[in-house]
């Protein structure tokens, strides 16, 4: 049985936000529902959840549709977006690989 993901009234209102930005995006372009579904390789259905703010699209899928109809995920242009993954990416590597929670108790009674 699947089970039911819960989100947080900000999530919600975030991608309220951003599905009813696409949508802006889409007819401020003239794009039918259908124009936008075709050049994105989705379904109707799966545009019409994200304009909504359903959580259940993937990421990639929404974002895809997010640039076809010219919402900006980042305030930066597409070459300050490479030099900032780049800084992020050196940042990643001086970072551990993972985070493992200590099991072992400390005993600082002295």
């Amino acid at each position: 049985m699947k089970r039911k993901r819960s989100y947080s009234r900000v999530t919600k209102q975030a991608l309220s936000v951003f599905g009813k930005l696409i949508r802006v995006g889409r007819t401020t372009r003239g794009m039918t529902a259908q124009d936008l579904a075709d050049r994105a390789n989705i379904s109707r259905t799966t545009l019409h959840n994200i304009e909504k703010g359903a959580p259940g699209p993937e990421i990639g899928t929404v974002f895809e549709v997010a640039a076809l109809v010219g919402v900006r995920l980042f305030d930066a242009d597409d070459s300050t977006l490479t030099v900032q993954n780049a800084r992020l990416d050196e940042k990643l590597t001086l970072l551990p690989k993972s985070v493992r929670v200590s099991k072992q108790e400390i005993d600082d009674d002295f």
